[in-house]
């Protein structure tokens, strides 16, 4: 039986892209867990059996939508604190590229992301600050893949 080929955690990658163009992209550092959901928005009919009109109707769906959000949570790295924070207060969204990188193919998704909500939490008194991001698809989120360097 092949093993299938994986990765490490630390090579998914949620980098922040400034203003300037082209647009330059880092990854706030101190995320020590993160998630990538793409969901598809549904519509719901029910299909009736012609042949037979009392049967009960099976349900079709039909894809009206895609989404894409990420989740992520770890330390609060001083260097990171003013990237969360200025997407946090921004009435606009900001670019995003998420990086999933395997030792042959990286896939990289980029488009533009509200940053729907960022927690700062402190456990206890002697342990260190983390943080809790959330952020959410405004539009495409455009993926393309190419031979890992």
């Amino acid at each position: 039986m092949a093993k299938p080929v994986t990765t490490k955690g630390g090579l998914m990658r949620v980098l922040l892209g400034n203003t300037a163009d082209p647009i330059v992209y880092t990854a706030p550092c101190g995320l020590t867990s993160k998630s990538l959901t793409i969901s598809k928005g549904l519509e719901e009919v029910n299909i009736p059996d012609c042949n037979d009109p009392t049967a009960i109707d099976w349900l079709g769906r039909d894809a009206t939508s895609l989404s894409m959000s990420i989740e992520g949570e770890g330390v609060l790295a001083q260097a990171a604190v003013e990237a969360w924070a200025d997407a946090a207060e921004s009435a606009d969204p900001v670019p995003v590229k998420i990086e999933l990188e395997f030792p042959t193919t990286t896939w990289t998704w980029t488009g533009f992301m509200h940053l729907e909500s960022a927690q700062f939490g402190a456990p206890s008194n002697t342990g260190r600050v983390t943080v809790n991001i959330s952020m959410q698809s405004d539009g495409e989120m455009v993926r393309t893949s190419a031979a890992t360097t």
